[in-house]
């Protein structure tokens, strides 16, 4: 059976026993220093203490007197020493005191005061070196034990110089270790005081850290990170994080291509900078102010994109915005070419539907034998074409993937109540080699003359003018509606022609910035040639309405066969 492995430590447990070690190494090297510090203090006190216990007695004048008298006389009495003034002298400061002991000698060393009279009258077990005249300080081990110890010369009355003896006062041991046992439990105190508040201050620092980091350890914050930079490059869709502080935490490659935003090595790189700063589109950064999820649409130079924003929280946390970014314009361009492709197949339905009436209309007559009425249908037939296409001047167009595209179209228009006419003007020699192009372009530009000639005033009607030149279709379509109001972008982001525009991110201003950036990567161009009005001119030109619309042009290189060639005509209306 395998051995469960026991779970790793978290990062508080390690942070708190990383914290514990330190401060306990800090402790130990703290007390370490402050008992080293103590020692050198209490027996620097020691000394000064027993010193000047030494000083202060042998500055006694009675006591110098004594002394003299005692180094002057032949002998001493041992029996008479233990009650003579010397020794009740040097007892009385020694209880005082609290001194270890003091001892008093003459000048040859000799005790003349001893905590222990039995000692009275022998030469001291230690060298009097306060006998030369000078005061030492020192410590030693005597007939008492271990003391610190200050030795004084015992001067004559007088005299500054004349050495009669020597006063030795000592600090014994046990008082030493007394004072140390106090200054210990003191660095104790201490240092259990500053563990304690190590403790609460860890404590405080793991939960704000864990506040901080969402409880996350450093593992998965080291894997969330990976995770992030492996999501955020290996996508394609740009994303932008927004901080709660408002400023951009994260972008990504992809992000930075799309909305042409600065390199990260370049000094305007966004990350670091609040939103409104960003260099961000007006529109994307009016919605991140509102904080709230939302999608929407955003037209660049370069590409058509669809952002969604999605504020994020984690346990009630405001950790910022995302905002996903989505280039839409090979989808949207696609979609138009589809929709081409679509006109196209119905308008071979419905050239299908009408081969087949026709044929049963043939097959009908042949069965009942009227075969005279059959020819003349023929003929009818063959005089009026495959299909009735009504569009007026459609012989003018000889591509026939073209013909097929403005017949489809010219159904339309027919059903919404619409004439479909090819202008004039119009001369389109060779065929079309790139016809998804050049349909998606003229197929966009139509539907929106048809959208403003049906809400426009009757007769409605809707001119398309072809013209070649080499391999470039020049092309404009004109319509009967109320034109472009002025001072409208219709090429805008976010602008729509329509009276009853799609949802914002759905087609509401889409198709002509499409058409203009898909003209444009041709080398192109697709422009507004006149904004429309009413005026006496326009009524002559089109005597089928008093009124005139917009007018659209366009211009696409490399679309025709390279052997298609035609003089270049204007398209004024």
């Amino acid at each position: 059976m395998p051995h469960d492995h026991k779970p790793a430590r978290g990062f508080a447990s390690r942070i708190m026993s990383l914290q514990f070690a330190v401060v306990g190494l800090m402790i130990l090297i703290a007390a370490g220093g402050a008992m080293w510090a103590t020692v050198q203090r209490v027996d620097e006190q020691a000394q000064e203490r027993a010193l000047a216990i030494a000083r202060t007695l042998a500055a006694d004048p009675q006591l110098q007197a004594e002394v003299q008298k005692l180094a002057a006389g032949d002998g001493l009495d041992p029996i008479a020493l233990r009650t003579g003034p010397v020794q009740l002298a040097a007892e009385a400061v020694r209880n005082r005191t609290g001194a270890f002991f003091v001892v008093v000698t003459e000048d040859r060393g000799i005790r003349l005061s001893h905590p222990n009279p039995a000692l009275l009258g022998q030469r001291v077990s230690t060298d009097p070196v306060a006998l030369s005249g000078a005061e030492d300080v020192s410590r030693e081990h005597g007939t008492l034990g271990e003391s610190v110890r200050a030795k004084v010369p015992v001067f004559a009355p007088g005299s500054t110089n004349t050495v009669v003896g020597e006063v030795s006062v000592g600090v014994g041991g046990q008082e030493l270790a007394a004072l140390l046992r106090v200054a210990a439990l003191w660095v104790l105190g201490f240092g259990l005081g500053a563990l304690g508040l190590s403790a609460l201050a860890t404590r405080w620092l793991v939960r704000r850290l864990k506040a901080q980091t969402l409880g996350l350890e450093p593992a998965e914050m080291a894997q969330l990170l990976r995770d992030r930079d492996a999501v955020l490059y290996g996508v394609l869709d740009g994303v932008i994080g927004i901080g709660p502080d408002g400023r951009v935490s994260v972008r990504n490659r992809a992000a930075r291509i799309m909305l042409g935003l600065p390199h990260r090595n370049e000094t305007g790189d966004i990350i670091g900078l609040p939103f409104t700063d960003a260099q961000l589109p007006t529109a994307l950064v009016s919605a991140l102010t509102e904080a709230r999820p939302r999608t929407l649409r955003l037209e660049t130079e370069q590409a058509a994109l669809v952002a969604t924003i999605h504020p994020v929280r984690r346990d009630g946390i405001n950790l910022g915005q995302v905002v996903l970014l989505r280039d839409v314009t090979t989808i949207e361009t696609l979609g138009s070419r589809l929709d081409a492709v679509e006109t196209m197949a119905s308008a071979l339905r419905a050239q299908r539907h009408e081969f087949a009436n026709r044929l049963h209309t043939i097959s009908g007559l042949l069965h009942h034998g009227d075969v005279d009425e059959a020819l003349d249908y023929l003929g009818e037939v063959i005089e009026s074409g495959p299909v009735r296409e009504p569009v007026q001047n459609l012989a003018a167009i000889e591509d026939t993937y073209l013909r097929a595209f403005l017949g489809a179209k010219g159904v339309q228009a027919y059903e919404r109540g619409v004439v479909l006419r090819v202008g004039d003007a119009s001369a389109l020699y060779g065929s079309l080699l790139d016809a998804q192009d050049a349909t998606a372009v003229l197929g966009n530009l139509i539907d929106n003359a048809l959208r403003a000639a049906v809400e426009g005033p009757a007769p409605r009607w809707v001119e398309v003018d072809l013209l070649s030149e080499g391999s470039t279709l020049h092309l404009a379509v004109a319509d009967s509606g109320a034109g472009v109001a002025p001072g409208l972008d219709v090429f805008a982001e976010g602008v729509s022609t329509a009276s009853v525009p799609d949802a914002p991110e759905h087609g509401h201003g889409v198709g002509l910035p499409l058409v203009r950036r898909l003209a444009r990567t041709r080398g192109g161009e697709v422009w507004i040639a006149d904004p429309g009005g009413t005026s006496a001119q326009e009524a002559t030109a089109h005597p089928a309405g008093t009124s005139s619309g917009a007018v659209f042009a366009a211009r696409l290189p490399g679309v025709l066969s390279a052997d298609a060639s035609t003089t270049l005509r204007s398209f004024e209306r």
